[in-house]
């Protein structure tokens, strides 16, 4: 596998293998980045138009969990903004944020392609048709969870026709299957802004901050669903993840070590949809996050993609409750859509990307 690892690292996009002296050991990483995604939590929920000190998020938090264990010493008020507000929306900031991080680091390893990530294959053209299907033309026939389980549909039904294309074009190559889901990316998103053409004026300042991204209408009752299709398909990946370093290297060494190339292919799609179409459904739109973050992990841990994966969602997670958390405190009290948050750091992270991989082929 020391190969095949070397060689990962070169066909995820590095010019030379991950210098192995500067990998860190796996259990260290997990152990580092659950600490720092509990705290990232508490400053998150900490910070704000109302500022509250991270004891009285703590003491809030065990007063929920284990009742009397603290002695109550904030308001109503306080409790309330903590534990009904921002500790939901932190929540489901990790839960998407990971999510989308799995879904950047599979892709980017059946595709080979360093620029793959979740919106590859019409997966979030899909869900932004539903959104837009359900706010402008249906409305909210069955409360908040119309819009989830709308964008949800539209998501799924994208890569159902992504994957009819592959079928009836025989297009099981990685390259054929990227432009199957691009081409009906723009066909789907071609009929979601004929939505918004036919769809009220007045409503579509909310279709735009939707499809900007935001996590404002978290609840704790719907972080069930995400945090179940996160643990379903994440298991999945991490099962699978030698598979999914061999493919890295070509379909050729992954079919000689038994992997049944093209079906494997379509599978790692069905659950990167699977996963996508539910985050997109919670929180909008939010590009970049599966693109940028599948490269910090593997500068950490190499490019074996069984040990990328939990250091991919944690650091996706983590990423996203930061980068909420700025959102809300940039433009306070407004909220800010957090895919600008996302779009300024992913772009600044490309542009030094290629910049260290033009100097290191020199």
């Amino acid at each position: 596998m020391a190969t095949i690892d070397g060689d990962a690292d070169r066909a995820a996009g590095f010019s030379k293998p991950v210098n192995k002296a500067y990998r860190l050991a796996l259990p260290a990483s997990l152990g580092v980045g659950l600490l720092l995604l509990v705290l990232a939590i508490g400053w998150a929920v900490g910070v704000g138009s109302t500022p509250i000190p991270l004891g009285t998020v703590a003491g809030v938090v065990l007063d929920h969990l284990w009742p009397g264990s603290v002695a109550v010493s904030w308001s109503p008020g306080r409790a309330s903004i903590v534990w009904d507000i921002r500790l939901p929306r932190a929540l489901l900031a990790a839960l998407v944020g990971g999510g989308l991080a799995l879904v950047g680091t599979a892709l980017q390893a059946i595709t080979r392609n360093p620029l793959a990530d979740p919106h590859l294959l019409g997966v979030s053209s899909g869900a932004s048709f539903g959104a837009i299907l359900a706010l402008l033309h249906v409305g909210l026939v069955w409360g908040l969870l119309t819009l989830p389980l709308f964008a949800f549909a539209g998501a799924m039904a994208a890569t159902a026709l992504v994957i009819v294309v592959t079928r009836v074009a025989g297009a099981g190559s990685a390259e054929r299957m990227v432009l199957a889901g691009v081409s009906v990316s723009f066909v789907v998103m071609a009929a979601a802004n004929l939505l918004i053409f036919l769809g009220d004026p007045r409503a579509s300042h909310t279709v735009i901050f939707w499809m900007l991204g935001g996590l404002g209408l978290a609840e704790w009752r719907h972080l069930v669903y995400p945090a179940t299709v996160l643990a379903g398909c994440g298991f999945w990946l991490a099962a699978r993840g030698s598979e999914l370093t061999a493919m890295t290297v070509g379909d050729e060494t992954a079919a000689s070590l038994g992997i049944a190339v093209d079906r494997f292919r379509l599978e790692v799609f069905t659950i990167s949809a699977l996963l996508t179409g539910t985050m997109v459904a919670f929180s909008g739109t939010i590009g970049f996050v599966g693109l940028m973050v599948p490269h910090v992990a593997r500068a950490l841990v190499g490019g074996e993609v069984r040990r990328m994966i939990p250091v991919s969602a944690l650091i996706g997670a983590i990423f996203l409750v930061l980068a909420d958390a700025f959102a809300r405190v940039i433009a306070a009290p407004e909220d800010m859509p957090i895919g600008i948050v996302t779009g300024v750091v992913g772009g600044l992270f490309f542009i030094g990307l290629m910049a260290k991989q033009r100097r290191s082929r020199r």
